[in-house]
């Protein structure tokens, strides 16, 4: 498998963005950092972990963490924001795009 670039990582984000009805968020700079870390990942693991919760590197484990997560829908309905807060909902791209800190839904059991 050849490596993935940041190039193809934004593309993805903005794939997905498009696809769910969400903005990416409009502060290219932080978006840079979360792409960086998404190529990273996807580069390491060969799937999109979430740059922004610590995984377990296998997919089985990490599947509710890939990538748009099961989280950011919810998360977009309710806060206007995906965890991350590289996905925004229309609204708050265009009225607020400043993204804040939101409950963290992933919780494990021990």
């Amino acid at each position: 498998m050849t490596d993935r670039t940041e190039e193809q990582t934004n593309q993805f984000i903005r794939k997905v963005a498009e696809k769910r009805g969400w903005v990416p968020n409009p502060d290219a700079a932080f978006v840079e950092s979360l792409a960086e870390g998404l190529t990273v990942n996807v580069n390491r693991y060969g799937y999109y972990l979430c740059p922004c919760r610590d995984g377990e590197g296998n997919r089985s484990d990490d599947t509710d963490i890939v990538c748009p997560c099961a989280y950011a829908a919810q998360d977009i309905r309710e806060y206007g924001q995906c965890f991350c807060g590289l996905f925004l909902s229309p609204e708050k791209g265009r009225d607020n795009p400043e993204v804040a800190q939101i409950p963290e839904r992933r919780y494990r059991q021990s």
